[in-house]
């Protein structure tokens, strides 16, 4: 009874986690779809009404140049923000305190933003700007802490990759509402709270009473992280890597050149998707003159999104991920062309904007993965890895393309006449064609530039991938540091199977590098299970991806390398379960990995599980 107690706290404090860490994945996106897109159409359209157009426009174009200044300086201090967080150690754990204080700090001052600081930026524009300058770099700068924190929370949430990917699941639902749902809620809730509506922009009422509830939900969600979420306590999360800078970065960026050529071709495609996506509502509010029909286009957008992430495992197996990524980006200009020539039929618009916008969930996750892979690629390049360097790439590029664009959308809205007290109907044909020119062609072109790239440059596909991990799996132990036990020096150390089934010498095997011994001595079993169990009391030290292979060390100072099959790590997983983590202490007879046979046999390779002692040189070895 004590133990069903027990379980099931366990399982409500799991389930409260998850839905915690959802929330704050809502709010966090929701305060950057407001930001990065809602924000930019306020400043265009209500901030400066001195009844001087010319001063108007001019002090639009120095807040958004401002904003794309202030964000890429920001850039280059995201690795010390990384480097900062990764040095906190407080009782309340080490990412949950800047989750609170920057959700906090951020939605205030964005709260403060939605207003014209008292009319100083009438009154007073040059202190204006000053003061706008400060709070946007302090509001940044505290966000930085906050997405770092949050989305580094994951490993430190639980040990358990089941748990991982169920908490990883809940967070993907929560972004995906929470930056659609910010969307959907704009222009009806600024409409509501306006008292001039004249225009379908509202007033700077209803956008004082939006900036509210985005400071709201993002305050209220923080919190819930901080409350709700519990970070686990162990030796296996104290930081021993010295975080690098932005010279590393670029350093990394030179020398891989396939990391190198998919950072190029996100950076050009991040910059001229962020350009059109964030002149949407520009578009329903000046050229369609409807700005609640944006409401409409975002709700649908949420379910089309959730719904393309979920088939996205099974549109790579089927297509694979370089003719994916080509289609996606053909279907986004055929949106765009059908978009073009719409004019202000709301179904036209719905249909060429869903084109647009749909593939966009499915390229990040391409990018995502090839940039994962690069990993390995830089690792077998350079012979050194570079697993958290690699993978601060795309948020980098993400908000270097959110920077740009939001400069750009300031300069489009001057030239266009969509700035304050701009209506539909005040919008010169001359000033439509300028806006759709920057709207259309330009992330067009940009869109093209990144396919081409893309398709000339990034070589790195799944079979080559799988080939760089299986020569890198060979080497895996080879500088293992480890010394044997000084208890077991001038003893035997008996080796066991890890499985059961028939013995064959590692010279019969049907792998060069493994038969001939370069990847170390040991032996090879023809299986008639698929339970791989310790042969020892050890350390896991490597789990690979494709969870065909696990790199342990022994307490008595056998590094041991445990390969499933040969050749399936093009299996990508399929057919393999893993029970065990880098990092794990684990006691001989412990189960580490899990497979189905029929399935290797299915894809038509050989089964056959190879044993290497990857240290053996320090061993005087008894062969079979």
């Amino acid at each position: 009874m004590e133990n069903s107690v027990k379980s099931e706290q366990s399982m409500l404090k799991k389930i409260t986690s998850r839905v915690s860490y959802a929330c704050g994945a809502f709010g966090n996106d929701m305060f950057y779809g407001a930001l990065s897109t809602y924000f930019i159409m306020f400043v265009t359209t209500h901030l400066f009404n001195s009844g001087n157009k010319a001063q108007d426009d001019r002090m639009i174009l120095y807040i958004t140049s401002i904003i794309t200044a202030l964000r890429i300086v920001e850039l280059f201090i995201d690795p010390f923000i990384g480097n900062w967080i990764d040095r906190t150690k407080t009782r309340f754990g080490q990412f949950k305190p800047w989750v609170v204080v920057g959700g906090t700090i951020t939605s205030v001052i964005l709260l403060i933003l939605f207003t014209d600081l008292g009319g100083i930026n009438r009154t007073h524009p040059i202190l204006y700007l000053i003061v706008f300058a400060i709070l946007y770099i302090t509001m940044d700068i505290f966000y930085s802490f906050k997405d770092v924190a949050f989305w580094s929370m994951i490993p430190a949430l639980s040990f358990s990759s089941k748990e991982r990917e169920r908490t990883a699941s809940s967070a993907r639902v929560g972004s995906t509402l929470g930056g659609g749902l910010v969307g959907v809620i704009v222009m009806p809730l600024v409409l509501f709270f306006s008292l001039n509506k004249t225009g379908g922009t509202g007033d700077s009422r209803g956008w004082f009473a939006f900036g509210l509830m985005v400071a709201i939900v993002g305050i209220i969600t923080a919190w819930t992280v901080g409350f709700g979420t519990h970070e686990v306590q162990s030796d296996l999360r104290k930081n021993k890597e010295n975080t690098v800078g932005i010279k590393q970065i670029f350093a990394t960026l030179a020398k891989n050149d396939q990391l190198m050529w998919i950072a190029l071709t996100y950076g050009v495609y991040a910059i001229g998707i962020n350009i059109l996506n964030s002149l949407v509502l520009y578009y329903f509010t000046f050229i369609l003159g409807k700005s609640t029909l944006f409401s409409v286009f975002q709700t649908i957008n949420i379910l089309m999104s959730l719904v393309t992430v979920t088939v996205f495992p099974k549109l790579v197996d089927k297509f694979n991920r370089r003719n994916l990524f080509a289609s996606c980006i053909g279907i986004m200009l055929a949106g765009i062309l059908v978009f073009t020539i719409a004019g202000k039929s709301f179904a036209l618009v719905l249909v060429g904007a869903e084109l647009f916008q749909v593939p966009q969930a499915i390229i990040f996750l391409v990018v995502l993965m090839i940039i994962s892979d690069s990993v390995e690629y830089g690792q077998w390049k350079l012979g050194h890895r570079d697993e958290s360097l690699t993978l601060s790439v795309r948020p980098l590029l993400d908000k270097l393309g959110g920077a740009i664009s939001n400069g750009a959308v300031g300069q489009i809205a001057v030239l266009a006449g969509m700035t304050t007290g701009a209506t539909a109907a005040s919008i010169t044909a001359a000033g439509q064609i300028k806006f759709k020119i920057m709207m259309f062609a330009v992330p067009a072109i940009l869109l093209a530039i990144a396919l081409t790239i893309f398709w000339r440059k990034s070589t790195l596909t799944e079979a080559r991938h799988a080939e760089i991990v299986a020569t890198l799996e060979k080497t895996w132990g080879k500088n293992v540091q480890v010394e044997p036990s000084k208890n077991l020096v001038g003893q035997a150390i008996p080796i066991y199977s890890p499985i059961s089934g028939e013995l064959l010498s590692l010279a019969k095997v049907s792998d060069e590098t493994f038969a001939s011994g370069k990847a170390g001595n040991g032996f090879a079993i023809k299986p008639n299970d698929g339970k791989v169990l310790a042969p020892f009391d050890a350390t896991i030290s490597q789990v690979f991806t494709t969870r065909h292979a696990v790199g342990i060390v022994g307490d008595n100072g056998v590094a041991m390398l445990i390969h499933i099959g040969i050749e399936t790590v093009s299996m990508r997983g399929t057919g393999f379960v893993s029970y065990v983590e880098k990092g794990d202490h684990v006691k001989a007879g412990t189960e580490l990995l899990e497979f189905w046979d029929p399935a290797i046999k299915k894809a038509g390779l050989d089964d056959t599980v190879i044993v290497t002692v990857t240290n053996s040189q320090k061993f005087k070895m008894l062969t079979y």
